[in-house]
């Protein structure tokens, strides 16, 4: 049975929704103005409180807003989100940019990572199993407030030197599901706490297998990142298994 009313339900999800837009902690009178709860603002700042109490929200020491919390990111992605249908010009304007490198696993890989950054507006992956890593859309994570802490920025960049630590990360993976989703609050590193991580494997054949996803900040804009990433592996998939 679910901890959390339909209210508080609802409420979360605007919550969330705001916080991914915004990057700022949210507060009771944003929801009261913006969003149609159909309660009073006092109902709100009530529900939020116990969203704090159960572990869905928590308060920055430097502002009376709410940011949601990994646990309220997950119920989100697993249960209230509404995942883009990416239309048919979304998915061939993708295919252009990778298919004609089908022939070639390393142009491939990097074609893919670029179109996957440009499309997500995140920072992409791809690695192979032998330690290959290809990165693209640094540019956009170093726009995004959680990045100007030069500390997070140097570390997520480092990842792409030290292949063994990217391994590790990947390795904290839990569950059979062919999406993983990591946060960086649950990682054990100080500098990843304002960061989430999606990838998923790729597996053409016994020699062209890895990964594939996206890096970018806690509140990621799932709903979109979710539906291109699956997509971007199906596609390096089928490309690979073309050899």
């Amino acid at each position: 049975m679910n901890e959390l009313s339909e209210r508080q339900l609802q409420l979360l999800k605007a919550i969330i929704e705001e916080y991914i837009e915004t990057a700022e902690p949210v507060g009771s009178e944003t929801l009261d103005k913006k969003y149609n709860l159909g309660v009073s603002p006092a109902t709100i700042r009530n529900e939020m409180v116990r969203l704090t109490n159960t572990g869905y929200l928590k308060q920055p020491h430097t502002s009376a807003g709410r940011t949601p919390t990994p646990k309220a990111m997950r119920l989100y992605v697993d249960k209230l989100m509404k995942p883009k249908e990416l239309s048919v010009a979304d998915e061939v304007s993708v295919k252009q940019k990778i298919w004609d490198y089908r022939k070639e696993m390393d142009k491939l890989l990097r074609e893919a990572t670029k179109a996957l950054a440009h499309q997500t507006k995140t920072m992409s992956i791809a690695a192979t199993d032998e330690g290959d890593i290809y990165t693209s859309g640094v540019g956009n994570i170093l726009d995004m407030p959680e990045f100007y802490d030069i500390d997070v920025a140097r570390f997520i960049l480092s990842l792409f030197d030290e292949f063994p630590r990217l391994q590790e990360i990947i390795g904290k993976a839990q569950g059979t599901g062919p999406m993983h989703i990591l946060f960086g609050e649950d990682l054990g590193f100080e500098n990843l706490r304002t960061t989430s991580f999606v990838f998923t494997r790729y597996n053409a054949n016994p020699d062209k297998t890895g990964i594939i996803g996206v890096i970018g900040p806690s509140r990621m804009n799932f709903p979109l990142v979710l539906p291109y990433v699956k997509y971007v592996r199906d596609l390096v998939t089928q490309a690979l298994g073309g050899f």
